[in-house]
């Protein structure tokens, strides 16, 4: 009897077709680590296709591959860097792309990587939600005593998931109009104001900096209103979406608030106010940022670019005309970043607040790290260690490639370099200037920041063995 090859090769085609599903689905649930790491760089590779169309340039013209590489790391990322001007180099559809990825970037890594297995898997499994949950707080991927009301029941997961979307809709929404109306006052056109509010919003929330007009912010430079408006919609994306879904479930009952809301407000707040004293200290006699200002304008400038190092990306003054001691400001401020699962990068607050309550409790010789009546187990506390030792590594060695290739001044190339991996957007000019291979290196150190450097380690890392025993114990000598 003759055969159908016809029919064998459908057959064949449907059964590579389930196989590479299942392994999707087993993906997801076996390695949700490696899963996210996977979706964004699977977006890069779709947002680089995107931007190198002739459709997405102005010119009308394909855009040069390491340019078009680097703005799809930075889109997907929420980083803000570029190496061309963005007002200048893309078209209406360019502008729309780096618009939609913004936003799909700035749901985060786990909770995109969450939504996608759900979708493939079509119900959220215990692995999900567990990794759901450490989007909402990263320490519940750890073992260890975690007090239950520090972090979001596995049963609010989806709760939690609806309210990332609505709460990026919704803030989004409100911030573009508030800005509209300065946007006309500063006479851009009614249409172009239109669909320059809602990208704006989106810059600021995601924490991205991109701006859709030449000049920047620059011809805003004297709209307080509007300037106001950029950084609470900064600010509201870098507190992170647990801390929002505490607000909104709590309100202002401060005594109901995890300990993870607790120490993100705080430490956002001290830091800050922190940075303003330190811009408008050390910058207030410089001609060419503060210096030319009255008191009033210097101290709301010192505010603004405060709140701008610590993940927003908007600048209204030349960042390379700050002194050097600014810059090293600004880059211990980009280096913490914003909260945990938040649209900010950096090591992240939280990480700061516990190794600072780490360091307070052994100089008090307390036995354990307490804050609001709660206590941090050691091994948030060897998590956060070991997020700034990642961080510190990945900064320290894309420095010093960047610094080879290009061979710059090593001060501008770090604060570049911790722009980048803290995904603030913020450079001293020296980004656009770059080689490919610098410009490569740079989009590698934006994606290791953005996914997280938990994540990376969890991702690259093999399957872990429980360990049956226990060592003799010694102690070295420290310090």
């Amino acid at each position: 009897m003759p055969t159908d090859p016809r029919g064998s090769l459908v057959r064949r085609a449907v059964s590579a077709l389930r196989s590479f599903w299942d392994q999707l689905r087993n993906l997801t649930t076996s390695s949700p680590a490696r899963f996210a790491v996977l979706v964004f760089a699977m977006l890069i590779l779709v947002f680089t296709a995107l931007l190198s169309l002739p459709a997405a340039s102005m010119s009308g013209r394909r855009l040069p591959l390491a340019d078009a590489v680097f703005t799809a790391v930075s889109t997907i990322c929420v980083t803000g860097l570029s190496t061309v001007d963005i007002a200048t180099t893309f078209s209406p559809f360019g502008k729309a792309v780096i618009f939609v990825g913004v936003n799909i970037g700035g749901m985060g890594v786990l909770t995109l990587a969450s939504i996608l297995g759900l979708v493939i898997s079509k119900r959220l499994g215990l692995r999900a939600k567990l990794i759901a949950a450490s989007d909402s707080n990263p320490l519940r991927t750890h073992g260890g005593p975690v007090n239950e009301g520090q972090t979001i029941r596995l049963g609010e997961i989806g709760t939690l998931l609806r309210t990332v979307a609505l709460s990026t809709l919704l803030i989004e929404a409100l911030v573009a109009i508030a800005l509209y109306p300065s946007l006309l006052f500063a006479e851009i056109a009614p249409l172009d104001a239109l669909w320059e509010a809602p990208f704006y919003a989106a810059m600021a929330f995601t924490n991205t900096g991109f701006t859709p007009n030449p000049g920047g912010l620059v011809p805003f430079a004297d709209d307080y209103f509007l300037l106001t408006v950029l950084m609470a919609g900064v600010f509201l994306g870098s507190i992170g979406f647990p801390v929002i879904y505490a607000l909104w479930k709590h309100y202002w009952h401060v005594r109901k608030w995890p300990l993870h809301t607790k120490l993100t407000i705080i430490t956002t707040v001290l830091l800050f106010f922190a940075g303003a004293a330190a811009f408008l200290a050390l910058e207030f006699n410089n001609p060419k940022t503060f210096g030319s200002m009255n008191a009033w304008d210097t101290t709301f400038q010192a505010f603004f670019l405060s709140a701008m190092t610590r993940s927003g990306g908007f600048s209204v003054v030349d960042v390379g005309d700050l002194y050097g001691s600014s810059l090293i400001v600004g880059c211990m401020l980009m280096f913490v970043g914003g909260g945990s699962a938040s649209t900010a990068g950096g090591i992240k607050v939280t990480t700061l607040a516990v190794l600072a309550l780490a360091v307070w409790s052994e100089a008090k010789g307390r036995q354990s790290v307490e804050a609001f009546g709660r206590r941090i187990p050691s091994d948030v506390q060897r998590v956060g260690l070991s997020v700034v030792a990642w961080g510190a590594t990945i900064v320290a060695l894309s420095t010093i490639v960047i610094a080879q290739i290009s061979q710059e001044q090593v001060s501008d190339v770090l604060f570049d370099v911790i722009s980048a991996f803290g995904t603030v957007g913020l450079s001293t000019g020296l980004t656009a200037e770059l080689p490919d291979p610098a410009v490569y290196v740079m989009a590698l150190t934006i994606f290791m920041g953005r996914i997280g450097t938990v994540t990376l380690a969890a991702a690259v890392a093999a399957s872990s063995r429980s360990q049956l025993y226990s060592l003799p114990v010694e102690r070295p000598i420290v310090g």
